[in-house]
């Protein structure tokens, strides 16, 4: 089909181990730069559109069509008429290989749904939100596995919730908040479908990708499929499930506890602590946003380019795509440094599964396995401890690897081994910084080294009191606002989840309150968001009650699944009393005083 522009951008593909389908992302990629150049830019043109286009004919003979398309010397452009004659007659719209369908276990008003939800008007939204389920239950057509170079959508067999909008298949960490709301909603088997598609990926691949496409393969996201086995497990004892899920689920730990991910630091007094941290396997622009990377880099030598195209995958790997967290001027994209960064999120989410295979092979009567993983978890929260808290400040923060202050060790292979230096904590506020309330490493350190754990609980509650995240419309992001989604001042579902739920587990009555207080702030906005439009959305602006957030890459996306699991949860936790307003209460004193 001749050297198609933008090919560049596939070397990572390389050699037999390709995913099948290059030549079509390599077409796809090719319209996405013909249609920038016919169409050009602005904040509604989207280059992901253009690589979940699925083909009518062969990939051969669309390309072919593509190249004898007239185009306009010298700049080579395609008219704007002639290439969208040529979407239309070669093309399906994006989303048209996924269809429309009716989980099976939707009821209109579950039996015992939110029992705790009194007040007439949060039940009327709330039955609202659970009726969107149905806007975004999809199964993958069945050409997709008919002829799966004609897309580049991956198979999945069960049905799935995807997130909503440009987000037309299914994501990984989006997957768990998502099967939580569904659970709420009494939809067991449709959760139990979307774990049984992630276990079938992770399975084939060793980890989840991205999300379900074919050019998401080169990285995952937080890792949380042993909690979808957990709260499926849990809310339906399912021994089958475990059993089906415990050797995909090592095969996955795996995968983020060897090299390149895997990162072992040597403390002051000569232990090996190991840490991981994200790393995509790619150094060139991500196909779905080949124009903003190749943008991004431009100007940059050949060897940082392909540095950065690396880092700007490991940030989307990460989940945050794009905050100031990851740059080391904390303000341009160029300066990204995701992978030299052990994040405080991403290890307490290994110390969480590191936990869960060990619950989950107990229920098994897999003694070896449950010892294993309880080992591994109790060194993971020591070197969590050790590399990461901040005595002074009274909260974990990333710690940033040096560029020469390692050494090579000889420990059964040649291995870089960084010494610890607390000089490369990130001391900035970002709402990661308390992620580790999430799983209980607190809690458990009060169980295990008989630490003083009521008066850390309270230093923690202060440094978050005193953080400066919390805002009348929930937890910000970050304190910095650089343009970037995961930055100040947006807020988003899953990390206001995260926080609740580590307060809740404290066994604080403060702690309690302020989880209550972030619950409601939350929810109100949530409301006031979707009376004002109709819409639940993927941010939200942390200063307003229900003001919808921005920034990024692309537009504020509505749907939204994981803000739907997040607020059908945090209802099913704390209920709504009827007596108890729906409407705001703009209050200008301290979001919580003790």
């Amino acid at each position: 089909m001749g050297q198609l522009p933008e090919t560049r951008v596939l070397e990572a593909f390389n050699g037999s181990s390709s995913p099948p389908g290059i030549q079509l992302l390599q077409l796809l990629i090719a319209i996405q730069a013909a249609s920038l150049a016919s169409l050009g830019g602005g904040p509604d043109f989207d280059p992901k559109y253009y690589v979940d286009l699925p083909l009518k004919y062969p990939v051969d003979t669309t390309a072919e069509a593509f190249s004898s398309l007239p185009r306009t010397l010298p700049s080579g452009t395609i008219s704007s008429d002639t290439l969208q004659r040529f979407l239309e007659e070669n093309f399906g719209i994006p989303g048209s290989d996924l269809v429309a369908c009716r989980p099976q276990d939707y009821t209109t008003e579950p039996v015992d749904f939110l029992p705790g939800v009194c007040n007439p008007e949060a039940r009327r939204w709330a039955l609202k939100i659970h009726s969107l389920w149905l806007l975004l239950a999809r199964r993958v057509a069945d050409c997709v596995k008919e002829k799966p170079n004609q897309h580049t959508l991956l198979p999945l067999q069960h049905p799935v919730i995807v997130p909503g909008e440009r987000f037309r298949e299914v994501y990984y960490w989006d997957s768990y908040w998502i099967i939580r709301g569904l659970l709420v909603s009494k939809m067991l088997e449709t959760a139990k479908g979307m774990v049984q598609n992630l276990l079938a990926l992770a399975g084939k691949h060793g980890f989840v990708a991205n999300g379900a496409r074919t050019y998401y393969q080169n990285r995952s996201q937080p890792p949380l499929l042993s909690m979808m086995v957990c709260a499926i497990h849990l809310e339906a004892a399912n021994l089958t499930l475990v059993e089906q899920a415990l050797p995909i689920l090592r095969k996955e730990y795996n995968f983020w506890t060897t090299e390149p991910h895997e990162v072992v630091i040597q403390d002051h007094q000569m232990n090996k602590h190991r840490l991981s941290r994200y790393y995509a396997q790619w150094n060139t622009p991500r196909p779905e946003s080949c124009i903003i990377d190749e943008a991004i880099a431009k100007g940059l030598s050949k060897a940082h380019q392909a540095e950065l195209y690396r880092d700007i995958a490991t940030a989307a790997e990460s989940g945050w795509d794009f905050s100031s967290r990851w740059m080391e001027d904390h303000q341009n994209l160029f300066s990204l440094r995701t992978s030299a960064i052990i994040p405080v999120d991403l290890n307490a989410f290994l110390l969480q599964m590191e936990l869960d295979i060990a619950f989950l092979a107990r229920a098994t009567g897999d003694d070896t396995t449950e010892r294993y993983f309880t080992m591994a978890a109790n060194a993971r929260r020591l070197a969590i401890q050790t590399i990461l808290w901040n005595e002074d400040e009274s909260q974990w923060f990333d710690y940033w690897l040096p560029v020469n202050n390692s050494k090579l060790q000889s420990v059964n292979s040649q291995r870089v081994v960084y010494d610890m230096d607390s000089g490369h904590l990130n001391l900035q506020i970002f709402a990661s910084n308390f992620i580790p309330l999430w799983c209980g490493v607190i809690l458990q350190e009060i169980m295990l080294f008989v630490c003083a754990g009521d008066a850390k609980i309270e230093r923690v509650l202060e440094a978050f009191n005193n953080s400066g995240l919390m805002h009348p419309g929930g937890i910000a992001t970050s304190l910095r606002e650089t343009g970037q989604q995961w930055d100040f001042p947006n807020a988003w579902a899953p990390l206001q989840h995260m926080i609740i739920e580590g307060l809740a587990t404290l066994n604080s009555e403060k702690a309690n309150k302020m989880a209550i207080d972030i619950s409601r702030r939350w929810l109100k906005s949530n409301y006031v968001a979707f009376e004002e439009t109709g819409h639940m959305v993927e941010k939200y602006d942390a200063r307003y009650c229900g003001k919808v957030g921005g920034g990024g890459e692309y537009n504020t996306q509505t749907g939204f699944g994981w803000t739907n699991g997040v607020a059908l949860t945090l209802l099913h936790k704390y209920g709504w009393a009827d007596d108890q307003p729906l409407a705001p209460t703009y209050n200008l004193t301290p979001w919580f005083t003790t």
